[in-house]
């Protein structure tokens, strides 16, 4: 995820709690919905559903406050 701009991602995971977390819930998520995708995780299809729109949600989220970093002066 944002691999174009992983040096940014870095340091906001270090300086900004709160992309910190939002970051490591869609990890979380990205992990069980792959897992539910595969078939290694049992989930009926609506709570796959959810996931999936939480994990789009915050990933949303994280390109908001990546593009907010980038538009900042140096």
């Amino acid at each position: 995820m944002f691999s174009q701009d992983q040096g940014i991602v870095d340091k906001l995971l270090v300086e900004n709690e709160k992309f910190r977390v939002m970051y490591d819930r869609h990890e979380e998520l990205n992990k069980q919905t792959d897992k539910a995708n595969i078939g290694a995780l049992g989930l009926c299809d609506d709570t796959l559903h959810d996931l999936k729109k939480e994990k789009l949600h915050l990933r949303d989220e994280l390109a908001v406050i990546l593009e907010e970093y980038k538009q900042q002066p140096d």
